[in-house]
């Protein structure tokens, strides 16, 4: 069942003009999130600092009485959407629930740069990352954080650099571009399938990159390789069973995981304190993940 809160989201949802409608304006939805995200109350953290990678944006925040180390966050929006303005809100309450400085990745987008552009920027961060750690005082265990499109983003990262990452947290993970399990038809509230699948459409190059296990990753036979992992998933989320699926894979494979469904929620809930409930619950759980992985 739908929670209350859920509910009015999904019935706002069926309002909203749909990105696989003909003539959808993908510039004016990003200019909308933007805005929309830019009404939201920040936190005040200690520092906010635009930072070039190697050529990739990133922004940089740290909050009061760091603790060492650093989380790197890939922002979800179906790969095509969002930037670090629109997770401007939501970084700065990872930083000052984790207690760590987060590093908000502003990767490259399709249609205008499809697979595998955003990965391989995860890549160039990550390298740049490890030259500058100790000088930017970001020294100290590393973890990989995304919601959706980069929580694909994120596990993609940590299997491509086996070792580098203390810690996954993974927030309703998209993986899954065949769309093959039963959530796609029986909990696909405010997320219409026909939805993921032009999410996919608009990321792959090729139809060879759909079966690329960076862009599929459920596909991988490095999962082994993973560190500890959180892995959540929404009742009402079409992706939810594909989630579940990989957290099952990483537990047949040896790797500590931990897997949490949110009941009554759906899809992109984590990001909207303001709409939410179970939103800063989620936000302490991922702290205290995290935390546990810290020595």
């Amino acid at each position: 069942m739908l929670f209350p809160q859920a509910q009015r989201a999904v019935e706002q949802y069926a309002a909203e003009p749909k990105v696989f409608d003909p003539g959808f304006d993908i510039e004016a939805t990003r200019r909308a999130a933007r805005e929309a995200a830019a009404a939201l109350p920040r936190l005040e953290v200690a520092e906010v600092a635009d930072v070039d990678a190697d050529g990739v944006p990133c922004r940089l925040y740290r909050p009061v009485d760091a603790e060492r180390g650093v989380v790197v966050h890939l922002h979800g929006g179906g790969f095509v959407f969002n930037d670090v303005e629109v997770h401007d809100a939501v970084a700065r309450r990872l930083a000052t629930a984790t207690r760590t400085a987060v590093l908000s990745v502003d990767y490259r987008r399709p249609p205008e740069h499809r697979f595998p552009a955003a990965p391989d920027d995860v890549d160039t961060v990550l390298t740049w990352l490890e030259r500058e750690r100790v000088a930017r005082g970001l020294d100290g265990p590393a973890y990989a954080h995304g919601d959706s499109a980069g929580a694909n983003l994120a596990l993609v990262a940590a299997l491509r650099h086996p070792g580098l990452f203390r810690a996954v947290a993974l927030i309703y993970p998209v993986l899954d571009p065949q769309g093959g399990y039963d959530s796609y038809a029986d909990a696909a509230d405010g997320f219409d399938a026909r939805e993921a699948a032009w999410y996919w459409q608009q990321y792959a190059a090729t139809p060879a990159d759909l079966v690329d296990p960076d862009l599929a990753p459920l596909l991988s036979d490095r999962l082994a390789t993973l560190p500890p992992t959180l892995v959540v998933t929404a009742e009402h989320d079409p992706l939810r069973d594909e989630g579940e699926h990989l957290a099952r894979l990483l537990a047949e494979q040896g790797v500590s995981v931990v897997a949490t469904r949110y009941l009554g929620q759906i899809h992109g809930f984590w990001r909207h304190h303001e709409v939410f409930d179970a939103a800063a619950p989620l936000m302490a759980q991922v702290a205290g993940f995290l935390a546990l992985h810290r020595a």
